[in-house]
């Protein structure tokens, strides 16, 4: 059941994911699901909710970021690359080293699974926010 603060998903929506809030435009909720090497987080976008273009950097194999699409509908997109929408089922791996962000369609809720492939030097690179103009566009694309 749809309310103003959460949608159908099968995962725990999680908190208002306030620690990372200064790299999203708009509310997003944080739910850790799985502990240990390779981490396991659900993430959930109200409408219109993005985050920062970033980089996940990593050595040894490692970094690259797995993203699953469970509900709603979304955006993912790589630096110099069309953006892609994201539904129930699309899978996008982002391999290290690749400028990018993710987030909600302007209209829906969307919700993904994350988590960063184990390796050697791992961290989080933010950006500048996604521009306004960038993220409307998406909306002439009939998505």
């Amino acid at each position: 059941m749809m309310t103003e603060k959460s949608f159908d998903q099968p995962f725990a929506q999680g908190e208002p994911n306030d620690g990372f809030a200064q790299y999203f435009s708009g509310q997003s909720y944080l739910a850790p699901l799985a502990e240990g090497s390779v981490p396991l987080h659900n993430v959930t976008f109200e409408p219109g909710c993005r985050n920062n273009w970033h980089i996940h950097h990593g050595q040894e194999g490692g970094g690259d970021q797995i993203l699953i699409c469970t509900a709603g509908s979304g955006w993912y997109q790589a630096e110099g690359e069309e953006p892609i929408s994201m539904v129930p089922g699309t899978v996008i791996r982002v391999p290290a080293g690749t400028k990018h962000w993710h987030g909600a369609k302007a209209e829906q809720w969307f919700n993904h699974l994350a988590y960063i492939t184990p390796g050697e030097g791992l961290r989080n690179e933010w950006l500048e926010p996604v521009s306004d103009e960038t993220y409307q566009q998406l909306a002439s694309k009939g998505e």
